[in-house]
């Protein structure tokens, strides 16, 4: 189990200089989006207070949540893991087993009730009593509320654990349920994704770490910092959308000339992630910009909307009633008005000349 340590005695311990210390917290401030008095404040924190035990169970899932956050760059995924929190309990990479693991849940519940954080990947089948998901011996929705009891606050990772995702797409037979339906009487942060980005789940938990309380929530329960807006919003190919200029077919002129992809499926008008700022991969990438539109991953009920490719309907450009098939016209009807009306005025123009010169 973790003793009395902060993130600071840890790492130092390790050997790491206060400069690089200084660093890691500056560079960790940036991507949450704060200001330089933040990476003060975070300094502080991480050098005062003890590390938040993290108790990380797994329900019906796919362990893409835990692949993703095993990648993250800012902060690195070993320097969270190891130094920031103390992840006393996760049945997908811990070294214990059997009864052994699960003394460090007995242990965890009564050292830190009411301290540590209960992370959890996949959801919880309700269907003939939650057998359809066994874990150490119980059903996964009995030692879910078990440990939820003395938790801090839940963290709902993925879309699994947020929304219900694919286990609980129609007609859902085992009857998998998101777990804010389950755990009702604790915050709980939904951090959906199919999976989540690396950095946004580092991010998250480096927040709570750092300051003792959980980040801004949205309606949804989602962090604000990632998902206050649309994928859209920050979209490198958004000035094509504003211009009519879309891929009609799949490798036609205007996918290689990197056209958006909205005509084709895309749904980030629609949906509410950090791709397209925080992207993929230590920031290389997002499906958008390799090629693919949006599926809208984060989003509630995105398994059951119909085909990836088909397109959504009655978005606006520019705030007004126009859909993408009809902003092409109406932009080459504006050109072609501005073109007209100045061929008029100049050859008004030259008449009026040609009179004056008459007239003297």
């Amino acid at each position: 189990m973790a003793t009395a340590e902060t993130f600071y005695d840890v790492i130092r311990r390790q050997g790491i200089t206060r400069r690089s210390f200084t660093k890691f917290c500056s560079l960790t401030a940036a991507s949450l989006g704060f200001g330089p008095g933040a990476a003060t404040a975070m300094a502080e924190a991480l050098e005062t207070k003890e590390r938040v035990p993290v108790i990380w169970m797994h329900g019906l899932e796919c362990t893409c949540c835990s692949e993703s956050f095993i990648r993250s760059a800012h902060p690195l995924v070993k320097d969270v893991v190891l130094s920031m929190i103390s992840l006393d309990y996760d049945d997908t990479i811990m070294a214990a087993a059997g009864h052994q693991a699960e003394a460090i849940l007995e242990e965890t519940k009564e050292k830190y009730k009411g301290k540590y954080i209960l992370a959890v990947e996949g959801n919880p089948p309700l269907n003939e009593d939650g057998m359809f998901c066994i874990d150490g011996g119980r059903p996964f929705v009995e030692k879910l509320k078990w440990m939820a009891e003395d938790a801090m606050a839940v963290i709902a990772w993925g879309a699994c654990a947020s929304w219900g995702c694919v286990q609980a797409a129609k007609p859902n037979p085992t009857q998998a349920t998101p777990i804010d339906k389950v755990i009702r009487d604790k915050p709980i942060i939904k951090v959906p994704g199919c999976p989540p980005i690396a950095e946004v789940m580092t991010g998250v938990v480096t927040f709570i770490t750092t300051f003792g309380r959980l980040p801004e929530l949205d309606r949804q329960g989602r962090p604000k910092m990632f998902y206050s807006q649309r994928i859209h919003d920050k979209c490198y190919r958004r000035p094509h959308f504003d211009a009519g200029q879309f891929v009609e077919e799949w490798d036609d002129e205007g996918a290689r000339k990197g056209y958006c992809l909205y005509k084709m499926g895309c749904k980030g008008p629609t949906t509410y992630n950090a791709c397209s700022t925080v992207r993929w991969n230590g920031g290389v990438s997002f499906p958008i910009q390799s090629g693919h539109g949006c599926i809208g991953c984060s989003e509630d009920g995105f398994w059951d909307q119909g085909s990836f490719y088909d397109r959504l309907t009655n978005v606006h450009q520019f705030g007004i009633e126009s859909n993408a098939d009809k902003i092409g016209m109406t932009a080459a009807g504006v050109v072609g008005g501005a073109i007209a009306a100045h061929a008029a005025l100049t050859a008004v123009k030259r008449v009026t000349t040609k009179r004056e010169k008459a007239d003297a």
